[in-house]
């Protein structure tokens, strides 16, 4: 078992109390790692630390070009270490081998690297019009680092959260306390490593780990953080904005998620069967934007049932380290039951079981679930409103594309959705009338670092990726420069003269 410490001021430290947390393989419920456990005081320091580092300048005010040279060295640290990193975030999360080497690792490098340069290309200089009215002045918007940035990320995809967290906020000079989820810390934890190692000033990067109650509370609450950022539920979330308002706090939240993936009925069946089972089914439906409510016209429903059971009964559920494991288990047995519990009020409210429901008899050990599709399934059902994160799909049958829209939009989320047809500017309309932050037509899943990821409604607040994901980390600072002379300055004698 492999001991780690959590990463403060540049130094690599255990909690004050000596307190740690057991890091369970979800495949086979082994004791992976130990780290450690901070109580409110180790957060405190990662704070001051991250405080004093920012108030100094040592980062903020670092030229751009520098900020992006160090952190291109921290890319090349994530492609040296990308194999190692997948095992461990696979060993931690129950992510298949698959989805580490393919999805997460890569996107991880390309995501930090999108930033790494951003930090160089990003214009912080805003020239606005002149004015000649009341007087003539030169304006302009100048964008600053917000300051101390407390970041707190899920456990599903641990690596590539760390990497969406740090790597803007660092890009915009500021200085950041990343709180890993307590089931999967490990890869953050490597992530500091490989920052030490690229030379990034000390208390610029601060990991703590522990529970949320503790380590995320002290971070939205603590008036030396000027800004929370949240990936998670949306009942988190809640209480985020409710400890951040305290010290009003800037907010980004991207939090759950009930998206709908729309099947029209001139549809190429065969793509969209596997994109609807790629949308649900990925990392076990442990995804906020996944696609589990699939909505299909009545006109194809039944020959596409057909073709998405055949196929779902394909779907290789295995110990996550077996590179023939197309699904893993959930992370936690708590979370295994809560699905279960999803379950079976599908069942009490008389939505059809056609595939999966049980755990898998040859599995043992481990957190698994079976695929799950449910049909006969109405919108109002709590297995079509509420977020599962667990490899449960609830189809629901459509007669207009009218329906579809309303269906799609009757959901207190607003995080993604999906359309799938060959009439590309009908599909963009739909798109177009799906309240939600991401639509993918004939295709699910694809996060681009160029462009925004977040939500409507009770899915969020804010953007992350791209400039708009930088932006999130500044603040607009407007400087008005006169150059009319001191008699022209009329207003001036409504006090002086």
């Amino acid at each position: 078992m492999k001991k780690y410490q959590m990463f403060v001021n540049g130094k690599w430290v255990d909690a004050k109390s000596g307190k740690t947390m057991k890091v369970i393989n979800p495949g086979n419920e082994e004791v992976a790692a130990e780290v450690p456990a901070a109580d409110v005081e180790d957060v405190r320091e990662a704070v001051k630390a991250a405080r004093n580092a920012f108030d100094s300048g040592i980062w903020s005010r670092l030229e751009q070009k520098k900020r992006s040279e160090l952190m291109l060295r921290v890319v090349d640290g994530l492609i040296a270490k990308q194999n190692e990193l997948a095992e461990l975030e696979s060993l931690s999360s129950g992510a298949t081998l698959r989805k580490s080497t393919m999805i997460d690792a890569p996107l991880a490098v390309e995501h930090f690297r999108h930033f790494a340069e951003l930090a160089y290309k990003k214009d912080l200089y805003e020239p606005l019009p002149w004015i000649n009215f009341p007087s003539v002045s030169w304006n302009f918007v100048v964008r600053e680092p917000i300051g101390v940035a407390g970041q707190i990320i899920p456990w599903n995809f641990p690596l590539l959260m760390a990497v969406w967290k740090i790597a803007p906020a660092l890009a915009a000079g500021n200085c950041v306390i990343l709180k890993p989820a307590s089931y999967t810390p490990l890869t953050a934890l490597e992530l500091a490593k490989i920052i030490e190692e690229a030379g990034i000033p000390a208390g610029v990067v601060n990991v703590v780990t522990g529970s949320g109650g503790i380590v995320g509370e002290e971070l939205a609450s603590n008036p030396m953080v000027d800004k929370v950022a949240l990936t998670g539920s949306t009942v988190v979330g809640r209480r985020v904005m409710e400890l951040a308002s305290k010290t009003v706090k800037k907010v980004t939240l991207e939090l759950g998620g009930k998206s709908a993936n729309i099947i029209l009925a001139d549809a190429i069946i065969d793509e969209a069967v596997d994109g609807a089972l790629f949308g649900t089914f990925l990392h076990a439906g442990q995804v906020c934007e996944s696609g589990t409510r699939l909505l299909v016209d009545e006109k194809i429903y039944d020959k596409f049932m057909d073709k998405l059971i055949a196929r779902a009964k394909g779907i290789k559920v295995g110990y996550q380290m077996d590179y023939e494991t197309t699904m893993g288990p959930v992370v936690s047995a708590t979370q295994r039951e809560t699905v279960e519990g999803y379950i079976k009020a599908g069942l009490d409210e008389k939505a059809k079981l056609v595939i999966g429901g049980k755990r898998p008899a040859d599995m043992k050990k481990g957190f698994f679930v079976e695929p799950t599709i449910f049909v006969d399934v109405k919108n109002s059902m709590k297995i079509a409103q509420e977020e599962i994160f667990g490899p449960v799909l609830a189809v629901i049958k459509f007669k207009t594309v009218e329906e579809a829209i309303k269906i799609a939009n009757d959901s207190m989320y607003g995080l993604a959705g999906g359309v799938w047809s060959t009439d590309l500017p009908r599909a963009i309309e739909v798109a177009k009338a799906i309240r939600t932050g991401t639509v993918w037509i004939n295709d699910y899943h694809l996060i681009n670092a160029i462009a925004p990821f977040g939500g409507y409604k009770q899915s969020g607040i804010g953007r992350e990726l791209g400039a708009y994901g930088f932006d999130e980390y500044t603040q607009a600072k407007h400087i008005h420069v006169a150059v009319a002379p001191r008699k022209a300055k009329f207003w001036y004698d409504l006090l002086l003269d």
